[in-house]
């Protein structure tokens, strides 16, 4: 427990301190956002803003999770280095991405076959790299089952292993996918897709804990007053870390935001929030911890399939806090709101994951 207090309470004060440092940097050579013509008028001012804040985000966690090793001793696990190789190979993707809006001075970034090219190798090497890696009650990081709060009957590799490695392959990569463009979808606001992220972090801290607490320490095969969870107090301290940074980021995130994470930290969060659902048995009970990262992702969806349904739209814009926006809802207010809506499906989520060990 005093590694995971550790490692949020260093990242915090890394980003809280080192984010108006790499403002000065950025401003200096004059890195500054990109703003789309069709998006709302409002935004025109955030023009120049520098961006690439995600930097920040994934060097604050690397820190503090590093910090809170040494301090306490502790060697690396194999869950948590997964994690963090997720989080930053995709952070490298999006900051290669922001790279080239920012030098280029327009909206688009990587083209589309490069991007999934990179996301790709990223989440094909973590995939087949969490299948590895057995501790002593030979157990991966990961399993070839699908999670719900934990490992169900549900197995990909019903069919042999090499089938099963090939379709946890693309399930994973599924999830990494998806969890990468949902949150990078949320980030359109100030401090929106920061706040949301920390509150759900926040929420997988107290998954972590819970799942050390109650471990299988001495059986070979989980039962439903204990987890499968490889190394949780690991994914608990990485879960910590990133909770702090963001904390300490959305200091100067907030509105209005004096930097922006950009694709370099929407990107790396997805991931890190992809693998941790993962690595702790819980794909599908993320989808309700981060409810509204989901609830976004589905106004895009329903916006783009209706229109090319009907040639009518349901929203105004999408994502959904475009939508809000152009309803004449200020900035701030949008923000506001959708923490609280995160906030309760992250104490959704909580709830069930707790309700599944009372009732086991």
């Amino acid at each position: 427990m005093i590694a995971v207090l550790i490692a949020g309470g260093l990242s915090m004060l890394i980003a809280l301190l080192g984010t108006p440092l790499f403002i000065r940097f950025l401003v200096a050579r004059q890195y500054g956002q990109f703003i789309r013509q069709d998006g709302p008028t409002a935004h025109y001012t955030k023009r120049g803003t520098p961006t690439m804040g995600g930097v920040v985000i994934i060097g604050a966690t690397l820190l503090g999770w590093l910090g809170a090793q040494i301090a306490t001793g502790t060697l690396p696990t194999a869950s948590a280095l997964l994690v963090l190789f997720l989080m930053t190979g995709l952070g490298v993707v999006g900051f290669l991405d922001d790279y080239i809006k920012i030098s280029r001075q327009r909206s688009l970034g990587l083209k589309a076959r490069w991007k999934i090219v990179g996301q790709g190798l990223v989440g094909v090497t973590f995939a087949v790299a969490a299948l590895q890696f057995p501790n002593e009650k030979f157990r991966t990081p990961a399993s070839t089952h699908i999670s719900f709060i934990r490992d169900t009957n549900v197995d990909l590799a019903f069919a042999g292993a090499t089938v099963g490695l090939i379709l946890f392959v693309v399930w994973a990569n599924f999830l990494i996918t998806a969890w990468s463009n949902a949150v990078n979808l949320t980030d359109g606001l100030d401090g929106l897709a920061t706040g949301v992220s920390l509150i759900v972090f926040g929420a997988y801290v107290v998954v972590g804990v819970w799942q050390n607490n109650q471990s299988c320490q001495n059986i070979l095969t989980a039962g439903p007053s204990c987890y499968e969870t490889r190394d949780p107090m690991s994914l608990a301290v990485v879960a910590a870390a990133i909770t702090g940074a963001c904390f300490g980021f959305l200091w100067w995130n907030a509105s209005p935001a004096k930097i922006f994470m950009g694709d370099t930290g929407s990107l790396a969060l997805g991931g890190a929030l992809a693998g941790l659902s993962i690595l702790s048995r819980t794909e599908i009970l993320a989808a309700i911890i981060g409810g509204l990262f989901v609830l976004v992702v589905l106004s895009d969806v329903i916006q783009i399939g209706f229109f090319r349904m009907t040639g009518k739209r349901v929203f105004k814009m999408a994502p959904l806090h475009h939508h809000f926006e152009l309803s004449g809802w200020g900035e701030v207010t949008i923000v506001i709101r959708f923490w609280l809506i995160a906030g309760l499906f992250v104490a959704l989520g909580v709830g069930i994951f707790y309700a599944e060990w009372v009732a086991g």
